[in-house]
């Protein structure tokens, strides 16, 4: 492989017109197409299997007009101290805006009349309309939402208190201020690393170009594949990671080429070669852990892996030729001016870094090393024991928000379990349904039962169930699970309380063979390409050591609060049933992407004659720097995203910034070199069976060394001074 692809970087950087040319014209047919293809409304949501998905395909057979899985919005009034929202003025206030919502859109399915529905408090000072809209919240249009808001300006002008509350106001959180923030760390971190910035500029660019390929391309395809705005938001995230990551390496190991006296040509093809063949290893592995994805069987998670996997294969092919394409456009400005000015008087000689200092303290000190990293990160992964999985209801919203002060009026009036009530769907006739309701009323946690509500044949009833507990609170859970033991095959509890239920069990479930599928590939994967049982083995180990730890922070923080205030959590609740998955696929990428580049340059000093200790030395003096540039840029991307008012991205920020901080300067800077100084040369043991098994790819660049015959650039430091 590391013969291939030496030729691809030469050739790139021969014919870098054309490559270049290639590149950009990808890039126009993208956003042409993006630009010219039809609006796509909405990825629909959908949980193969489960009760509460069975309950509203039934509801969409035998209650058509009744919108069971569209949005809903509830608009909560409040009378001031001392009257009642019975009061003739109040009642006349609630009944116009009942009827200014059943007319401000035909998106609209029925809104009901609080005084006819009995959702009056007990006090009378509160009073809720519910409103019913026949598609998700993700297809309501900005009107329909405006008009929803209005309703409850005009209403506040009569001096009630109004809140509205439910998913019709809920949007996709805007990040663009996060990634310009983002890409703007990026490059003050590879202008330090760098100390150049035309070479600080082509990872940042050919990351973009590769995003906006990927993200385009999305677009173009989301209204014919069905694929929501949450699929190019992963696919952006994760896109700019790897494709800062992957430039950054190529780049990397270019400047030393150069600094070692290599004609520019020359080290283009080299840094493909070798640092290439890394990337390419590193870009199979995150493909493998974003694909996985497919076996959790939810549609929009597949699609959603499907598509940034799509990213990451472009950004593995920008890094192995657009790259080298533009280093032939940026001559010697790659390097600093001192380097540059080093490099025309001599090849500049490996000198000691803050790699090599830390590498030598590490190879003295292993074991103390080794139970430091370990015992630390095993310390701060034990609230992950008491992990409780979930979705956040508007109860974690900001208290500025209006969903949450919703939240607060209707618990207050009503109780928690008003703000979650379950969707009993009876498969039978009206005896069947009066049998389930009477059984519902006895169980434990239950507030209030309604009627049962017919459809015109008959056949099918809906029953409102309001539990005493908030909907994301382990009552609730236990209610749901109660109803489902007590009651017949033909009854069915779904609302999306339910459906957040059953999609956090399908989750936990899809855990561990999640983790199984990604964790066995990728360690025949990095068996091939480290020819090594023990180096995969330990990776591994690795990566399930930060991830865990990273989730202890989370449940730390969101489930305990504690240091909630200081990273803005108002509300502590339940783990995103989605963050472990979500952690393990993005992490895994990424911590790979730093156990590759790594060792492969200490496999390759090994290989080519170095002692065990002397090879962990030599890897750290190349890619210690380059690693840590390359996670203080993912940090400070994730860290961008806690800032945000929705717990979920503030979550999601918080756990992969940690995560990538323990992986990346634990993990793989104390806890890789400590054990494999203990190991010495059984690291790179590997039974003959398998050695003759396994292909050899030659990442390392073994036969490509052989085949140049040593160093073939003679002339190469007047190349680079001619420059």
């Amino acid at each position: 492989m590391a013969t291939f692809l030496y030729r691809l970087g030469r050739s790139a950087f021969r014919r870098r017109h054309l490559v270049a040319l290639i590149w950009v014209a990808l890039l126009a047919l993208a956003g042409v197409g993006a630009a010219s293809a039809p609006v796509a409304t909405s990825s629909s949501f959908s949980i193969p299997g489960t009760e509460a998905q069975k309950a509203f395909d039934l509801l969409e057979e035998r209650f058509p007009d009744a919108g069971a899985d569209g949005a809903t919005a509830r608009v909560v009034f409040k009378a001031p101290d001392g009257a009642k929202m019975t009061d003739p003025a109040n009642k006349a206030t609630v009944g116009k805006a009942v009827t200014e919502l059943k007319s401000g859109s035909d998106q609209v399915a029925h809104v009901t009349d609080p005084y006819t529905v009995q959702a009056v408090s007990r006090d009378g000072g509160t009073a809720y309309v519910q409103v019913s809209y026949k598609v998700n919240g993700m297809e309501l249009t900005d009107a329909t939402r405006e008009a929803l808001k209005e309703t409850g300006e005009e209403a506040r002008k009569s001096g009630l208190t109004v809140e509205i509350g439910g998913d019709a106001l809920q949007t996709v959180p805007e990040t663009g201020a996060g990634e310009i923030v983002g890409v703007v760390i990026a490059g003050i971190v590879l202008v330090i690393t760098f100390g150049s910035l035309v070479a600080a500029g082509l990872p940042l660019l050919t990351a973009i170009i590769g995003v906006g390929i990927g993200v385009s391309t999305i677009t173009a395809l989301a209204s014919a594949l069905d694929l929501g705005s949450t699929t190019s938001t992963l696919a952006m995230m994760i896109g700019l990671a790897v494709g800062i990551d992957y430039a950054l390496f190529i780049v990397s190991r270019y400047r030393a080429e150069l600094a070692e006296g290599r004609e520019r040509e020359e080290a283009a093809g080299r840094a493909v070669g070798t640092a290439g063949s890394a990337v390419v290893f590193a870009g199979l592995t995150v493909v493998i852990a974003l694909v996985g994805l497919a076996v959790v069987n939810i549609p929009m998670l597949t699609k959603m892996g499907f598509a940034a996997a799509g990213t990451v294969l472009i950004a593995v092919l920008i890094a192995l030729t657009l790259i080298p394409a533009l280093l032939g456009y940026a001559g010697k400005r790659v390097l600093g001016r001192k380097a540059r000015k080093a490099a025309a008087d001599a090849p500049v000689a490996d000198k000691p870094n803050m790699g090599t200092r830390w590498a030598r303290f590490v190879l003295r000190r292993p074991v103390a090393v080794l139970l430091v990293g370990v015992l630390g990160l095993g310390a701060i992964a034990v609230p992950a024991a008491s992990l409780e999985m979930g979705l956040p209801d508007d109860g974690a919203q900001p208290t500025s928000t209006t969903q949450r002060r919703a939240y607060d009026l209707l618990s207050d009036g009503f109780g928690p379990g008003s703000n979650g009530p379950l969707m009993v769907v009876v498969d039978g006739d009206r005896a069947a349904a009066d049998r389930t309701v009477t059984d519902i009323k006895g169980l434990d946690g239950v507030a209030a039962v309604t009627p049962a509500t017919p459809n015109k044949a008959g056949d099918t009833s809906i029953i409102t169930v309001v539990p005493k507990d908030r909907p994301s609170s382990p009552e609730t859970e236990n209610l749901v699970h109660s109803i489902r033991d007590t009651t017949g095959d033909d009854v069915l509890v779904t609302g999306a309380t339910a459906m957040n239920i059953d999609f956090s069990q399908k989750m936990n479930d899809a855990l561990l063979p999640y983790l199984a599928l990604v964790v066995g590939l990728a360690f025949l994967l990095l068996m091939v390409v480290f020819r090594s049982v023990l180096v995969p083995l330990k990776a591994a180990l690795g990566f399930l050591l930060s991830v865990v730890a990273a989730l202890g922070a989370v449940v730390a923080v969101f489930q305990w609060g504690w240091l909630g205030s200081l990273f803005g959590v108002e509300q502590t609740g339940p783990i995103m049933s989605m963050m472990p998955i979500f952690m393990v696929g993005v992490v895994f990428g990424l911590a790979m992407d730093y156990e590759v580049f790594l060792v492969t340059r200490m496999r390759e000093a090994y290989v080519h004659g170095e002692r065990p200790g002397e090879a962990i030395v030599t890897g750290f003096r190349h890619g210690a720097r380059v690693v840590t540039a390359a996670a203080v840029i993912m940090i400070a991307v994730f860290s961008g995203f806690i800032g945000s008012s929705e717990q979920m991205v503030k979550m999601i920020g918080f756990g992969l910034a940690v995560a990538v901080f323990f992986d990346a300067f634990v993990v793989r800077m104390a806890v890789v070199p400590a054990v494999l100084a203990l190991l010495g040369r059984k690291a790179w043991w590997l039974p003959r069976c398998l050695d003759r098994a396994l292909p050899n790819v030659d990442v390392e660049g073994e036969g490509l060394r052989k085949e140049l015959g040593g160093d073939a650039s003679e002339g190469g430091e007047r190349e680079l001074v001619r420059a």
